[in-house]
This record gives C-alpha cells, structure tokens and sequence, in this order.
C-alpha cells in the first residue's frame, strides 16, 4: 500500500506529516510540499493526506487545479491543519474529484499527540 502527504511545508504541518507518516504501519509513505508535487505522484497512491496552516496559501494552487479535474472515486484522503476554517476549505478541494474523506485532524493550539493521530487513522 501507497500513501502520499502533501503539505503546505510549514514547520508545524511538516510534523504533523512525519507523525502521519510513522503511524502509517504497512504504508509506503510519501511526504512533498505543495510545490515539489506532481500530479504523477498521485496515481499510485492508495490513499493520501493534505494538510496547511492557512486556507489558499499560493503553493497549493497547481494542486486546487489538479483536483477539480482528477476522479479519485476510488480513493481515500484525509486532511488535517491547526485551524477549523483551513480544515473546510482542505474539504472543498476535494469535492469534484470526489475522494473519499472523514472527520479533519484538527491540531489545535500547535499541538497533536502520535495517539490522536492513530485514533484518526482507524478510518482508513
């Protein structure tokens, strides 16, 4: 199994990723920021994971663009961020191209245990 994170590369995203990334058992893990990602980095991923600080941060627009033109029926994302507001538009992204999602990971106050994160998991 594949699995692909794409992040905004903030310092506290980026750990929150890692933290994604060891949970992972069984997974080959990817971790890129928004600007190093190519949409080919997608298609063999059997699930992934956005994550930022903000809503829209300019690094993610090759990826909004991506994703309203990609089907991903098939597939499960999960999305996670330090803000409810940034958490509802990472949703909205997802939306044409149809991805499977549940409940964001929500890091409130910059903090988030590895537990919390294993918890989230058992969604997949």
């Amino acid at each position: 199994m594949k699995a692909l994170i794409i992040t905004d590369g903030t310092k506290f995203i980026q750990s929150i990723a890692n933290l994604i990334k060891e949970s992972l058992v069984g997974f080959k893990t990817q971790i890129c920021t928004a600007e190093e990602f190519q949409g080919t980095d997608l298609l063999p991923a059997d699930v992934f994971f956005i994550g930022c600080e903000d809503s829209s941060p300019a690094s993610f627009a090759y990826l909004e663009e991506l994703l309203t033109h990609i089907n991903l029926a098939s597939r499960k994302c999960g999305v996670f961020s330090i803000k409810p507001k940034t958490n509802k538009y990472l949703l909205s992204l997802l939306k044409d191209c149809e991805a499977e999602t549940w409940e964001p990971l929500l890091a409130e106050n910059g903090e988030v245990k590895k537990t919390e994160i294993k918890t989230w998991l058992d969604n997949l």
